[in-house]
């Protein structure tokens, strides 16, 4: 019997080392059982919450062309968390007469995929309660239930705790201030790059770090923060099971919690309304799809050569720019490439064309 092991760990109170342990406990059980190694799989660090795995999706590709007859790890719910993706497998290995063994119970049945699978899934759905429970009660203290929003520091030892840094809050004031004058956020944007000023995490601004999502609250214009405001809640969060990608779901405001932090503004009171008041009238409403994905970019148009093509200089994307025009994104949106070069779509795919039919 040829076996293969699959292990996999969250980053949710584990460490890397949990893979080596999974490692050496299934190897122990295919000893046992007088089988041959064939074929480890790892999931490192990724949730079991969705199917959308590297090395799971590898599996079961592999599965297919009978790499392997049985599959072996520590226990159910490594494979996953939900319910129907553990039954999927299950089936999917049945069909091609792969066997499924747990270290913990044995050779996988109906019944313990039914069983463990339910269980595993209420333990996804308890834990995203007791998440938020946490959040709402940091958030209700005044604490930052998230990450650090740029224009903060934290505090060490002090959990949800943040205090004004005032270098970067002087670059959050100078944002707010260009675009109440009239600057539009891909100008502002290439300023602080054109200066040499990192933006959060170090990395460059573009124009969407600045607009953000009004409805969402992201972006530096729409951070009630600097106005010494906290706002939780502002969205819900469910993730695509085709994808394993979370999306935002804007929640109506009486589902917000609002808390006055004072002691974390940045500007005051007449500059936020002054770039509130330019950012409805600069605005326009946009239609959104059934997962909250704004329609422009849902059903924005794929050619053949569409992600595939970079910037010789800088290294970027090179995308749509004007009408049938592919140029630098990164010039456009960040202004940090000089590269003001672009071509034509039916110019650039004459000539992967030809370079394919010369290959031919």
């Amino acid at each position: 019997m040829r076996a293969a092991i699959y292990a996999r760990y969250s980053s949710d109170n584990q460490r890397e080392a949990s893979i080596e342990d999974q490692l050496e406990i299934c190897r122990r059980y295919i000893d046992r059982q007088g089988w041959m190694l064939v074929r480890s799989y790892e999931d490192r660090a990724l949730s079991g919450a969705s199917d959308q795995r590297p090395a799971y999706r590898q599996m079961l590709v592999d599965a297919e062309t009978g790499q392997f007859d049985v599959i072996v790890s520590e226990a159910l719910d490594r494979l996953g968390r939900r319910l129907s993706d553990v039954a999927r497998l299950y089936d999917h290995l049945e069909f091609r007469g792969i066997g499924l063994h747990a270290v913990n119970i044995g050779a996988v049945t109906t019944m313990h995929v039914g069983l463990l699978g339910t269980m595993a899934q209420l333990y996804l759905s308890d834990l995203k309660e007791k998440t938020r429970r946490g959040q709402l009660g940091r958030a209700l203290a005044g604490k930052i239930p998230g990450g650090k929003a740029y224009g903060y520091r934290l505090i060490d030892g002090q959990r949800g705790e943040r205090q004004v840094d005032e270098v970067e809050a002087l670059v959050v004031r100078r944002i707010f201030r260009e675009f109440a004058a009239g600057k539009s956020p891909r100008a502002i944007a290439k300023a602080p790059n054109a200066d040499g000023i990192p933006g959060a995490d170090g990395r460059q601004w573009r124009d969407t770090t600045i607009r953000g999502q009004a409805d969402r609250g992201t972006g530096i214009l729409n951070n009630s923060l600097y106005v010494g405001r906290l706002e939780w809640n502002r969205c819900a969060y469910i993730k695509n099971p085709k994808t394993g990608k979370r999306v935002a779901r804007p929640n109506p405001q009486d589902l917000w919690e609002v808390v006055e932090v004072p002691s974390l503004r940045i500007i005051d009171d007449d500059l936020w309304q002054a770039a509130k008041a330019r950012q409805s009238k600069a605005s326009f409403e946009i239609r959104r799809d059934d997962s909250g994905n704004a329609l422009n970019r849902a059903h924005r148009r794929k050619f053949l050569l569409s992600g595939l093509l970079k910037c010789g200089r800088c290294g970027g994307g090179y995308t749509i720019v004007g009408k049938d025009r592919y140029g630098c994104a990164t010039r456009r949106s960040k202004g940090t490439c000089d590269n003001t070069s672009t071509v034509t779509r039916p110019e650039i795919e004459a000539r992967v064309f030809a370079g394919l039919k010369a290959r031919a």
